[in-house]
């Protein structure tokens, strides 16, 4: 029997349902995609990789033996030159399209009665053993070859890592408890749509931890993203933008949330990894959240906004809150970054992204791209936030992720003197009652945000960095929450 042009079919990469984790070739199957499974796992085991293996290795997986095995073998072996081992799922996908069905009504046939009756499937005779293996890795990841040496990089068993990245989303639907992996809270945003935090468990943190060291931190984000890499920060991008005579900044809509778990896998696959451990990757980095927490939105934003939300965070989608989601949406969003970058060279601008925050800079007329960034946006999945676009000549104050860059990079004095004005009261009278009641009077998370704030206007102003340092160097934090 005839098989299809092989080669149309060799370069389709692996697929991966984006209301799901896991690739399609997990899913339960019909019988003929079921057929391709167990002959691309007899395929790809070990054997000789010719017209010959390939038809006896199949012959062995299925019974009885098709007619059309031997020419598909043929041209498996002329549309891939070395086992796909790192794409099972891809590899079966090949098969089953290259495999020519027989027609529904043969020629010469005029009467239903006529028709020979339909060839079965053959049956599923042997599954043999095989292993996937690492394909090419373009950065030095840690090699994962298969399901087994992701247990033991994570130190974590098999089992164990299957509940954590929960395939078949038992999550979604479990209450609020010590089964839930994840503790998610809203945080309320006046006037915009609430924002849901989901902090994983300290052991799935932990395993989250050791990904981003081992699998995620090798793979380089596009040098336009400058927020979560190292040596870049929100002052690094701004500086890109000083004195610019035209400034746009857009903003991203739910980032993290429409970062879906189809993304995720397809960046691993990108990394070398075979189809079962980025799809086990996938779930450990990815979540849904619950039906109780959608339930309890807090008001806020516009119902638009608020449904775009609510149905990004239904599917399986980056947390707000693991130590693998800002790494993973960097990656994520390498093409975007990359299509903008060049939209903006082409007009003479300049294009950094701080997270969600979109900054483009250059001569008058910059200001022209935002319909067509705003489209490329859309092509690649994610949602420019309307309201939040502006765009500031040099005659106003020009501000990327809070730097002022109109001439050099500084911070508005105002928030400058409030901060001052904070500290200088605080080392005077001690912690203001207004300042512990936002920390619910914990003394310990007050001073680290004022430390987080003063080193962050020491990157900026050094020696005002310097001084406010030490006025909260003089603050007495000993003193007992009397005030509250």
């Amino acid at each position: 029997m005839s098989v299809r042009s092989a080669h149309a079919y060799a370069g389709t990469t692996g697929q991966v349902d984006p209301h799901h984790r896991t690739p399609l070739f997990h899913v339960k199957q019909p019988p003929e995609q079921r057929t391709a499974r167990a002959l691309a796992t007899a395929l790809l085991a070990d054997g000789p990789w010719t017209v010959e293996g390939l038809t006896a290795r199949g012959r062995r997986a299925l019974d009885p033996a098709p007619d059309w095995l031997p020419a598909l073998a043929a041209a498996t072996v002329a549309a891939w030159r070395e086992p796909p081992r790192d794409a099972p799922g891809e590899f079966a996908r090949y098969l089953s399209a290259a495999r020519e069905h027989p027609p529904a009504e043969p020629p010469g046939y005029d009467d239903e009665e006529d028709l020979p009756p339909p060839v079965p499937e053959p049956r599923v005779r042997e599954w043999l053993p095989t292993a996937t293996r690492m394909g090419r890795a373009r950065w030095p990841v840690h090699p994962l070859h298969d399901l087994s040496d992701v247990a033991e990089l994570l130190a974590t068993d098999l089992d164990q890592l299957r509940w954590y990245a929960d395939p078949l989303d038992r999550q979604r639907t479990e209450p609020a408890g010590h089964l839930q992996l994840y503790r998610r809270h809203w945080l309320a945003r006046p006037g915009r749509v609430p924002r849901l935090v989901e902090v994983p468990t300290p052991r799935l943190r932990r395993v989250q931890r050791v990904l981003l060291d081992a699998v995620l931190a090798p793979v380089p984000p596009h040098p336009a993203a400058h927020g979560f890499v190292a040596g870049r920060s929100a002052l690094t991008g701004a500086r890109q933008h000083v004195g610019a005579e035209q400034l746009l900044t857009m903003d991203l809509a739910a980032f993290f949330a429409t970062v879906r778990s189809g993304r995720v896998f397809a960046t691993l696959r990108s990394a070398g990894y075979p189809e079962p451990v980025a799809a086990l990757i996938t779930g450990l980095c990815t979540t849904r959240a619950t039906r109780d927490d959608l339930a309890t939105m807090p008001a806020g934003g516009t119902p638009g906004a608020r449904d775009h939300v609510r149905a990004a965070l239904a599917l399986p989608h980056l947390p707000q809150g693991a130590p693998t989601s800002p790494q993973l949406a960097n990656l994520a969003a390498h093409r975007l970054d990359r299509r903008l970058a060049g939209l903006a060279a082409s007009a003479g601008a300049v294009y950094t992204r701080y997270a969600d925050d979109l900054t483009f800079s250059g001569r008058r007329g910059t200001a022209g791209l935002r319909h067509r960034v705003a489209a490329v946006v859309a092509e690649e999945g994610f949602t420019v936030q309307p309201t939040k676009t502006r765009v500031r000549g040099r005659g106003a104050r020009q501000t990327v992720t809070g730097v002022v860059v109109n001439d050099r990079t500084s911070l508005p004095r105002a928030e400058l003197d409030a901060l001052r004005a904070r500290l200088t009261n605080a080392v005077r009278r001690g912690p203001s009652a207004a300042d512990l009641a936002a920390f619910d009077g914990d003394r310990h998370a007050l001073r680290r945000h004022l430390a987080g704030r003063v080193a962050w206007v020491a990157q900026v102003h050094p020696a005002r960095g310097g001084r406010l340092a030490g006025l909260l160097a003089a603050v007495d934090w000993s003193g007992p929450d009397t005030d509250l």
